[in-house]
């Protein structure tokens, strides 16, 4: 039974972040941008700090590191991210997002690779990196003639996302506090939700043009409720049982849910461009990770076989 658990709370988990973004492109009909994502994290901000409180040791962060950690992930991981992805997704489909956003590992390589001195990156994980760059560059099919026009600013946006996410995520890791995950979760989300009310003020984005609906509704309840707080709470499960390099793989199921879904109730169509652009950020991913895919199959194996392998190994 516990092969079928963790595989289908893995297909769990990619349904509900791929189908994020069309859940994001859906409310930005009623939502301005920024505020939307505000609002977003306001929710699941708020669900996440109960279950830091009733899960964590310490739901509180302690200490200048550890603060110091929050900081980061509400400032890159939650606010610019987020920030940056509602933006863009105005102007490109729900697959083509996804698909930019699924390079976060690669670009984690490139930072990781400054800052952290344990990362070495050999002649293959170059290529794997510049394989990653050219699957956004087919995703977004710049025209240097007209590089910050209505068609490619959108995927632009969207590329400036992953990069702040890959930063934030290297950037923790680098300050290294010990922060518990659900703790630090939990406060970069509500520390995010309020960077992102200032941006929406600065902006000039108000309440009053929110247009409610049915839509609105049930966007903002899925991303809040449905993509952040359950999907988070299915992706410490996973953390826990398959490791972190597995967890990564989540990227590269996404968009796929996110072409489905973006097809079935937007009628979005992926191109071609999309999908080659999609293998290409893959396969780069397969060999920056090569090592330590390779490392991790025989665990993965036992961890779906015997669902505790990995914990048993931890103690």
């Amino acid at each position: 039974m516990s092969t079928y658990r963790n595989l289908g709370l893995f297909l769990v988990l990619s349904a509900l972040w791929g189908s994020a973004f069309v859940a994001i492109k859906a409310g930005l009909a009623a939502f301005p941008p920024v505020l939307f994502a505000a609002l977003r994290y306001d929710v699941a901000g708020v669900v996440m700090l109960g279950y830091a409180a009733v899960r964590a040791d310490n739901p509180c962060p302690r200490g200048r590191d550890e603060w110091a950690t929050v900081a980061v992930g509400a400032a890159l991981m939650i606010a610019a991210y987020h920030a940056f992805l509602f933006v863009g997704e105005q102007g490109t489909t729900s697959a083509a997002a996804a698909v930019i956003v699924s390079l976060s590992p690669v670009l984690t390589t490139v930072f990781a690779r400054g800052l952290l001195p344990d990362e070495r990156l050999s002649a293959v994980g170059v290529v794997g990196i510049l394989l990653g760059l050219v699957g956004v560059v087919a995703v977004a099919q710049p025209d240097p003639a007209t590089l910050l026009s209505s068609e490619t600013l959108p995927q632009l946006l969207v590329f400036a996302a992953a990069l702040s996410f890959a930063l934030g995520s290297v950037l923790t890791t680098y300050i290294d506090a010990g922060v518990e995950i659900e703790t630090m979760e939990a406060w970069s989300m509500l520390g995010g939700a309020g960077l992102m009310h200032l941006v929406s003020l600065g902006l000039g984005e108000s309440f009053a043009a929110i247009t409610w609906s049915p839509t609105a509704l049930w966007s903002l309840a899925y991303l809040s409720v449905g993509a952040s707080a359950v999907g988070f709470l299915v992706y410490f499960d996973l953390l826990e049982r398959l490791g972190p390099v597995e967890i990564n793989l989540v990227s590269y199921v996404a968009p796929l849910f996110a072409a489905v879904t973006g097809f079935l109730l937007l009628e979005e169509v992926v191109d071609a461009w999309t999908a080659a652009g999609f293998c290409c950020i893959f396969v780069g991913f397969v060999l920056i990770k090569r090592r330590a895919l390779r490392r991790e199959i025989p665990r993965l194996r036992a961890a779906l076989a015997g669902g505790d392998g990995r914990r048993r190994e931890r103690r």
